[in-house]
């Protein structure tokens, strides 16, 4: 059941991506949208979920919160090491991007939607109910998982081919997630560390990178209303699930 219900994650994250591919004559809507969307899976379901689960704290702060800031500040880190290692071997940045960063934070994107599909998996190991509340929660916002993986990997100036390859293996990536829990499972600390580490490397790219460029060229009211309803629209998926 559970990887049946990955199957739909695994459509809904194509049916994103789809449509990040086909609004590229709007793209500061489409990056202002993505960037909307990551603050809203961020702030409103990645980082609710880290505090719960990692409940720890060092110095008195919590264990997500302190591998938000390092999931934040190795985003940059990789980022500047590979602009610096390219600019070293002679080469250049496409519009003073590293198409390697894309890549990156793609496949980052796909780690995540393997961990969605082992949510799954772990959550029908409890209950139907349970699997289904979260089933439902995983397959609403796989839709802005797809779009932001496709948006992520052109960003950087990649070819056309490679961002549909991170976005079908990004779609892949439930199915896998789901299948894997028949053989083990994820401590809930640990889970939470790494919700806490991803949710800052994505709060980078989106705050750093996206909504810097949907306002570069096209500061325009539109703009900064897809940005808004990227976020809003998480809220709604996150209310819808609890």
């Amino acid at each position: 059941m559970a990887v049946f219900v990955a199957l739909g994650a695994f459509l809904m994250t194509l049916a994103g991506g789809w449509t990040a591919q086909r609004v590229t004559d709007r793209r500061h809507l489409v990056l202002g949208l993505a960037g909307g969307l990551m603050l809203g899976v961020v702030g409103l379901d990645l980082l609710p979920e880290a505090l719960e689960a990692a409940g720890t704290e060092v110095f008195g702060v919590p264990a997500a919160l302190l591998l938000f800031v390092a999931g934040f500040l190795m985003a940059h880190l990789v980022e500047r090491l590979l602009a610096a290692r390219q600019a070293a071997h002679g080469g250049e940045e496409r519009d003073a991007r590293v198409p390697e960063v894309g890549l990156t934070a793609a496949a980052a994107m796909v780690g995540h939607s393997a961990m969605d599909g082992v949510a799954i998996g772990a959550a029908f190991q409890v209950g139907g109910g349970m699997g289904a509340a979260v089933a439902l929660a995983v397959i609403a916002h796989d839709f802005a998982d797809g779009f932001n993986t496709y948006t992520i990997t052109s960003l950087y100036g990649n070819a056309r081919r490679r961002a549909v390859a991170m976005l079908v293996a990004d779609a892949a990536a439930p199915v896998v997630g789901a299948a894997s829990t028949l053989f083990f499972t994820i401590p809930e600390k640990l889970l939470g560390a790494y919700l806490g580490f991803f949710g800052g490397a994505l709060l980078y790219l989106a705050a750093a990178e996206i909504l810097p460029e949907a306002h570069h060229e096209h500061p325009a009211r539109s703009t900064l209303l897809c940005t808004v309803a990227g976020a809003a629209f998480i809220w709604l998926v996150v209310g819808i699930a609890d």
